[in-house]
């Protein structure tokens, strides 16, 4: 007979109403703790839980710049939108732009977070070295990062000007034609992804440059007396070693990069035409720049890229347990 049948009938109900153990004992050991957080977790639940459940219903409904409240003047325009169930959803993903959007966003993605990578890994290994002048050269290639984000696309903006920008004077020096490098579908991909790339190249060489200094340095020693070369040293002591830190910064950067509005709003505003707009971009236009401005197939579209992005998390984390269930 086991414990929990000879127990009295009160004695189990009350351990079966009981919280559980664990959470008993973190409540009481760190109550302190949970008071001090308490307060950020309420203003973050407003700050980003409110906005999220009220896109969320929004995106259910047919809002629209003719539909919701407003105010004129005096007068009060009550809301007359009606909720339409998951009819925003569908048609989206019926429709040939979000896909067309959605297959520019994953080459976008895909293509500025491994350039920047691959760059980041590359000047990480050079700059742990020792090199004379290695503290000018590590902060030459973190300014970018230091500078604000719009400062630098409209600087950028500047250089890539087809009749003035100083790109195109450097190439008519060399009598080589002026590049409309925001003025043709294919060039502006390049051009958006170039300076993303040169933006996000500081973030990836800081982190690595720190997971590197946390390898020790014994281990090359060993290889090097045991005749291993560059490259094997490389792949069997470098990349194991910074996988904890290049799977967060992968990671992140894929987020950062799936959203990034502001190189492509600033620089091209998803021109020439729609060819550089990627989903976010899109939905942004929905609801601040066309006319009627749609609120509601805005947020429908919000609520995709979010699932979109949880989803990209879940396979990524996942992938990673495995491999490191086989390494």
């Amino acid at each position: 007979m086991t414990d929990t049948a000879r127990m009295p009938r009160a004695r189990r109900k009350e351990t079966a109403t009981a919280p559980p153990g664990r959470m008993r004992r973190a409540l009481g050991t760190h109550w302190y703790a949970w008071t001090m957080v308490a307060p950020v977790v309420l203003v973050i639940g407003v700050i980003i839980g409110y906005p999220l459940v009220r896109g969320l219903y929004l995106s259910l409904t047919d809002a629209n710049e003719a539909n919701v409240e407003r105010h004129i003047g005096m007068n009060h325009i009550p809301a007359t939108y009606r909720f339409t169930g998951l009819e925003n959803y569908t048609e989206i993903l019926g429709d040939d732009v979000f896909w067309g959007r959605l297959g520019w966003t994953v080459l976008w993605t895909v293509a500025c977070v491994g350039l920047t990578f691959t760059i980041g890994l590359t000047l990480a290994n050079l700059l742990n070295r020792t090199l004379r002048g290695r503290t000018f050269y590590r902060l030459a290639l973190i300014l970018p990062w230091a500078i604000p984000a719009f400062v630098s696309v409209f600087t950028w903006r500047l250089l890539y000007n087809e009749k003035n920008g100083l790109l195109n004077k450097v190439l008519a020096g060399g009598g080589i034609d002026a590049v409309p490098w925001l003025n043709d579908p294919t060039w502006a991909k390049l051009s958006v992804i170039a300076v993303n790339v040169w933006l996000g190249v500081p973030f990836m060489l800081v982190a690595l440059l720190g997971g590197l200094q946390s390898i020790p340095g014994e281990l090359y020693e060993a290889a090097e007396m045991d005749g291993a070369g560059a490259w094997q040293r490389f792949r069997n002591i470098t990349l194991p070693g910074l996988r904890g830190v290049s799977s967060t910064v992968i990671l992140l950067s894929t987020i950062w990069t799936f959203n990034m509005f502001p190189v492509i709003y600033l620089l091209t505003r998803g021109g020439p035409g729609d060819a550089t707009e990627i989903l976010v971009t899109y939905a942004y236009r929905l609801s601040f720049v066309d006319s009627p401005r749609d609120f509601a197939g805005s947020a429908a579209w919000g609520v995709l890229i979010l699932l979109l992005l949880s989803l990209i998390a879940v396979v990524y984390r996942r992938s990673l347990r495995k491999q490191g269930e086989v390494w």
